[in-house]
């Protein structure tokens, strides 16, 4: 990723409190990841509006897991 000044910066980092929504917003390339695990509805106001933590758990999936995906992703698209 880049900052205004075109400067190189860190990728971002994804949490347990991250928005599905945020997530989605900073790399739309990480939609796969969540098609994957059941969430089909990435459009919806109520799917967009979860937290990591919250998506996983409806969808019985590893939060650390899913995390660890999308961080390595994140890192590597930067």
């Amino acid at each position: 990723m880049f900052n205004l000044f075109g400067k190189k910066t860190d990728a971002p980092k994804v949490t347990r409190n991250t928005i599905v929504g945020d997530i989605l917003d900073m790399d739309k390339t990480t939609a796969p990841y969540f098609l994957e695990i059941g969430m089909h509805c990435l459009g919806c106001p109520a799917s967009r509006g979860e937290t990591l933590e919250q998506a996983c758990a409806v969808h019985g999936v590893n939060c650390d897991e899913l995390i660890a995906k999308l961080n390595a992703h994140m890192a590597a698209n930067a």
